[in-house]
């Protein structure tokens, strides 16, 4: 275990991966561990976005939908997404956000799975996904049964249409076995529905070897698309031909451009896209899938979790006021530690003011994101002794940093 900042140093010295810290902005005397929520700026950014504003759309107006390819994007870049995901070739697409590709996919398994009317998730999932499925619900009569984590498998059963769950949970870093969990749904004749926002780009994900029927997930956070970066819908090979979403918006049609007053689905994944892609937004998202070039999605996971372990035994040493609020095995933990407190809020604060982004999730948790692409070990070393600092001296008691009557 890295226990000391020397060697820390070292280990990152050594580490294959850390030549790609360097194709981020990273602000001088900060140290960012809040990648999962929102990923750092690629260098390329700026540029990308520039050049579509200025020279694409400035110069050559709306010839560039098919001058620089911006008709194909959701299709360009969903094939640049699939590998991240150990997704099969045509099987990702680029649109919406991610709770509109949840909703649209979790209606398409329901109608699939007609007349079965029961969607499964996990008690705590993350709340725009539940709210989705509510919503969903409700329109459509089905019923959403939450069940705590170890109660998953058992409450599937012939009437169950759908288990969808997160990944990696967004609180604890927590994550699901895809491989048994989908099995176990196929078993009883239902589908699976993942949210993998925050575990692409953080973990060696196998969609199409463990089964999963459909998957979403956003471009902002480990793929470091930017704030509010278009989300991806994953649906696997065999639900193609025959599984329908219900907002069939005119970029999903079959022939989009021949106006036709009645609606054909696309064939493939076209039939996923509704509205017109969102140019400007997919440039930044395509140079934050620039910085995973040559990055071995496994290589990513392992130095994640390596990272994670060293942040919990330091706390551990360090801040012992501070409970790990996930898991400690790092085979079953994201690229995320939480720790629990009272006053988390407060912590998370102060820290923030002595230069380390973290976050804080009500009601107790203080969360940090480790990205493999640019997080270095001793990075996670001086965060640590910043934070037991700052648990020493009792400086997050000011008041300064007490929780306010919203929490963004």
């Amino acid at each position: 275990m890295l226990l000391t900042r020397t060697a820390c140093m070292a280990h990152d010295a050594a580490d294959p991966l850390a030549a790609l810290r360097a194709r981020f902005r990273l602000p001088a005397g900060r140290i960012y561990l809040d990648g999962n929520s929102l990923g750092a700026l690629p260098l390329g950014a700026a540029a990308a976005v520039h050049d579509v504003v200025d020279r694409q759309w400035g110069d050559d107006l709306i010839t560039s939908w098919n001058a620089h390819g911006w008709i194909d994007l959701p299709f360009t870049l969903g094939a640049r997404i699939a590998p991240l995901l150990g997704a099969e070739p045509g099987s990702v697409i680029v649109c919406d956000s991610t709770s509109v590709n949840l909703f649209k996919a979790a209606a398409a398994a329901l109608a699939l799975r007609a007349p079965r009317r029961v969607i499964v998730t996990e008690a705590g999932n993350f709340p725009t996904d539940v709210y989705m499925l509510e919503g969903l619900a409700r329109l459509t009569g089905a019923t959403l049964r939450s069940v705590p984590a170890e109660q998953l498998v058992a409450a599937l059963n012939d009437d169950t249409a759908l288990l969808m769950l997160t990944h990696t949970h967004y609180r604890t870093g927590a994550v699901h076995d895809m491989a048994a969990l989908s099995a176990a749904a196929h078993a009883a004749g239902a589908l699976t529905l993942w949210d993998l926002s925050h575990s692409a780009g953080a973990l060696a994900l196998d969609l199409a070897g463990d089964g999963a029927d459909f998957a979403v997930g956003c471009g902002y956070k480990f793929l470091n698309g930017g704030p509010g970066a278009p989300a991806y819908l994953y649906v696997a090979a065999a639900h193609q031909a025959k599984a329908q979403q219900p907002l069939s918006g005119w970029m999903g049609h079959a022939e989009p451009f021949a106006f036709e007053p009645g609606y054909r689905p696309a064939a493939g994944m076209a039939r996923w896209l509704t509205g017109t892609p969102s140019v400007v937004a997919m440039a930044a998202l395509a140079a934050g899938l620039d910085t995973f070039e040559g990055a071995d999605p496994a290589a990513l996971e392992a130095k994640s979790r390596a990272l994670g372990d060293v942040l919990l035994a330091l706390v551990a040493a360090l801040c012992p006021a501070l409970e790990p609020a996930c898991p400690t095995g790092s085979a079953r933990r994201g690229a995320q530690v939480s720790f629990a407190h009272p006053d988390a809020y407060a912590i998370t604060q102060a820290l923030i003011a002595d230069g380390v982004i973290g976050d804080f999730r009500a009601p107790n948790v203080l969360r940090f994101g480790l990205p493999a692409l640019y997080t270095r070990f001793v990075d996670v070393w001086d965060a640590a002794e910043r934070l037991a600092a700052i648990m020493v001296d009792g400086r997050w008691r000011d008041r300064a940093f007490s929780v306010p009557q919203k929490v963004t």
